[in-house]
């Protein structure tokens, strides 16, 4: 032959027949449906106006407890987290180490263990906490959960901070040196701004958490939207107490990830993605 020959690869047979996985992944597929099929078909035959009636307005204001505990828990933990994160940043070895113990002992131990400490382990302290004028803080249950949550939150956010801070090109600290900006002008006008973007993601994600993490304080008798929930089927018996209350918390979780996802796009608009 005078011309070379191509040598064309033909593309593999395309698969025949149902695979395994395909087969595995529509029948957890179906299986999904046919729980939530039954939970809803349970809900609508076993309606009970009368229960309804009586504990809606019980879980209204365990919602609002709940709200209140992420919302402040989540505001004072923010605060707590920049010393933090600064710290982790520092080159001074003491600062550092300082701070990452506090990020390792409540990142690497449970939430239900540091409000227990929290709530029962200051507790044994009454004496001291009273002669320092502390003890009408911490003898009330929610203030407690308060307490534990912003210490947990103030952890994993340092860890976001820090990395959002860090995820920033060192070259924007050095053109803002080079137009004369003092470094803290630097951090709040050019480096902020870009880790925030980073951060919002991470940040909802927390959010998320510290929401279905808040069932925790039922435990120690505050009355958020679990604690009523246990409260209704103590004196029911009716395990619609406990698929209303995630029924709440779903939605709720829903609403906060469309709530960042349609933040993140407003403030990404620019970025090409």
């Amino acid at each position: 032959m005078s011309a070379t020959a191509i040598l064309v690869e033909r593309p593999p047979p395309r698969a025949r027949g149902w695979p395994r996985r395909r087969i595995v992944g529509y029948a957890l597929v179906c299986l999904w449906i046919a729980f939530g099929l039954g939970i809803v078909s349970y809900l609508v035959f076993a309606w009970n106006a009368a229960f309804f009636a009586k504990y809606a307005p019980a879980y209204l204001q365990g919602l609002g407890v709940t709200l209140s505990l992420v919302a402040i828990s989540m505001v004072v933990g923010a605060v707590m987290s920049v010393p933090v994160a600064y710290g982790r940043m520092s080159r001074n070895r003491i600062l550092s180490g300082l701070a990452y113990c506090y990020v390792y002992f409540f990142r690497g131990t449970p939430l239900l263990v540091q409000t227990f400490l929290v709530y029962y382990g200051l507790g044994s302290f009454r004496p001291e906490l009273q002669t320092i004028g502390l003890w009408d803080f911490f003898k009330d249950a929610f203030n407690c959960g308060v307490f534990a949550f912003a210490l947990n939150t103030a952890a994993y956010q340092a860890e976001i901070l820090r990395g959002a801070i860090e995820s920033v090109p060192k070259g924007q600290w050095e053109g803002a040196a080079s137009l004369g900006l003092h470094k803290l002008q630097t951090l709040r006008k050019i480096i902020l701004p870009q880790a925030l973007v980073v951060a919002l993601r991470p940040y909802g994600n927390e959010l998320i958490l510290m929401v279905k993490a808040s069932a925790i304080v039922a435990i120690i008798t505050v009355y958020d939207l679990m604690g009523n929930a246990k409260l209704a089927f103590a004196n029911s018996f009716d395990v619609q107490a406990y698929i209303w209350v995630a029924l709440v918390y779903l939605v709720m979780v829903e609403l906060l990830r469309h709530a960042i996802e349609w933040i993140e796009r407003r403030i990404t608009i620019h970025l090409k993605r």
